[in-house]
């Protein structure tokens, strides 16, 4: 498809009342070619410049993406057409811009109203933009580049001569290219993505964000993010992701690998408010060490259907995880999530806690696996899973696999679901508070112990997030 039918197609917008409804008309430098092959593969590697090493390894991803077969445990993908999808979009623009001054009017009016200016001015330490398969704008502090904090996306960062050992060495030896069919689709067309590596000793207080955008209709999205933190660092890392509503399906599949060492700690946030047409299939690891400790912070906001399970390895003595996650989601939408727990070293520690909202017939399900292998004796795992019901319609569905092989480990497990209680309603409307602004009270009551983990500005936007999900009533 050209680039100037495709500014025609994008006018078909629906509107709505969702902030991140909205698309902007770009034109691109690449022809736009929908599903994959060989051609469109290299493709890729020659416009991001890689060496020779990546485009092997995504050219036996892409044989192996050919081979295998759907999975057969997942939510059905039978309306995801992947003949359709465009794997690679470069806008005419596309830069890796260092200053808000030089990103295009039209996409900094974007990311203003996502809010990213003025984000990056009182709470972050750095910023970084992905616009389709560009890198668009990003900013680290002085400060921190002084101490060799590298925050860069990972295809500039590959044609570094000093940074591409370092990511030849980590690159998928979390996630192999094999671990399922879109594992394999993820490592032959990525593009772009977050690079993070926090040097020894150096603690950073502020989070460093990043911003995922898909613009183009019936659009498949692959970032790859890295982030390794070496001994007794600490870091905070904050994802935010949307895209616009189509009358077409979309395909986000990003990979986040995690490498943490000795005495360190990461905190992995992540807000995915994805429009009712995206597919969701993400796969996220974080390889734990010696003493250390990985924290994920989700909120799961919107999508056509979700399959996402963050995983932590904990191959070291005293390293523990945590699992923190909010999902909310509305008629039509399946979301599919589970956290991953793998116990291999003595005296290590888990702790899962979510939060599921049900609306107008939503189903969710939630997985969940801890497994204590024998060599992890001392280990102790709790899990804590609550739904909140709020129509008599929608489905929860909860999958428990706990495995213990030593008999000197401990797991405590919990989960309650239920319905708002009609007298708390009635006492907020007695006040003359609306249904739908109790109903929004109630719900932010449910959250705020997950809520409370993100930093102060991002908890007041997910307030009005939900606040906006329940306008117009039940």
């Amino acid at each position: 498809m050209s680039s100037e039918n495709m500014k025609k197609d994008n006018k078909n917008t629906i509107t709505t009342n969702d902030t991140w409804s909205f698309h902007d008309e770009i034109s691109y430098t690449t022809k736009l070619i929908a599903w994959i092959n060989e051609d469109v593969v290299r493709q890729i590697s020659a416009s991001n410049k890689e060496p020779n090493w990546m485009l092997e390894i995504r050219l036996k991803a892409l044989e192996i993406y050919k081979s295998k077969p759907l999975p057969n445990w997942w939510p059905s993908l039978e309306k995801l057409d992947l003949s359709s999808i465009y794997y690679f979009a470069k806008p005419e623009w596309a830069g890796n811009n260092t200053s808000w001054d030089e990103v295009p009017e039209n996409i900094k009016k974007t990311f203003d109203k996502l809010g990213i200016p003025e984000a990056e001015k009182k709470a972050l330490a750095g910023v970084w933009a992905q616009y389709d398969s560009e890198t668009v704008y990003h900013n680290l502090k002085q400060e921190l580049k002084d101490k060799w904090v590298i925050f860069d996306d990972m295809s500039h960062a590959l044609q570094d001569e000093k940074l591409e050992p370092i990511i030849k060495k980590y690159f998928s030896h979390s996630i192999p290219l094999a671990d399922h069919k879109f594992s394999a689709l993820h490592y032959a067309v990525w593009s772009w993505g977050t690079f993070l590596y926090i040097p020894a000793w150096v603690k950073i207080s502020e989070p460093l964000q990043s911003y995922f955008r898909m613009n183009v209709k019936s659009w498949g999205q692959f970032e790859h993010t890295m982030i390794i933190l070496e001994d007794d660092s600490q870091a905070h890392y904050i994802e935010w992701c949307s895209a616009p509503k189509y009358d077409k399906n979309s395909l986000h599949a990003g990979w986040v690998e995690i490498f943490v060492w000795k005495n360190a700690f990461m905190r992995y946030s992540s807000v995915e408010n994805w429009s009712l047409d995206t597919y969701n299939l993400n796969t996220k690891r974080a390889l734990v060490w010696e003493n250390w400790k990985i924290e994920w912070v989700w909120w799961n906001l919107g999508s056509n259907t979700t399959m996402l399970y963050p995983c932590s390895v904990l191959l070291g003595d005293n390293s523990s995880a945590e699992h923190l996650w909010i999902a909310f989601a509305n008629a039509g939408q399946n979301q599919d999530t589970w956290a991953k727990v793998i116990h291999i070293w003595k005296n290590t520690t888990s702790n899962i806690s979510s939060k599921s909202l049900s609306k107008w017939g939503w189903i969710s399900t939630y997985r969940w696996l801890v497994d204590i292998k024998k060599s992890a004796i001392w280990s102790v795992s709790k899990i804590d899973c609550d739904w909140l019901i709020l129509d008599d319609i929608s489905v929860n569905n909860a999958i428990p696999n706990i495995k213990v092989d030593n008999s000197f480990s401990t797991i405590a497990h919990e989960a309650t679901a239920g319905k708002i209680d009609e007298k708390y309603l009635f006492y907020l409307m007695s006040r003359w508070i609306s249904e739908a602004e109790a109903t929004s009270m109630i719900v932010n009551w449910f959250i705020s112990p997950i809520l409370k983990e993100l930093p102060l500005e991002y908890a007041s936007e997910m307030n009005v997030l939900i606040s906006m999900e329940f306008e117009g009533g039940f």
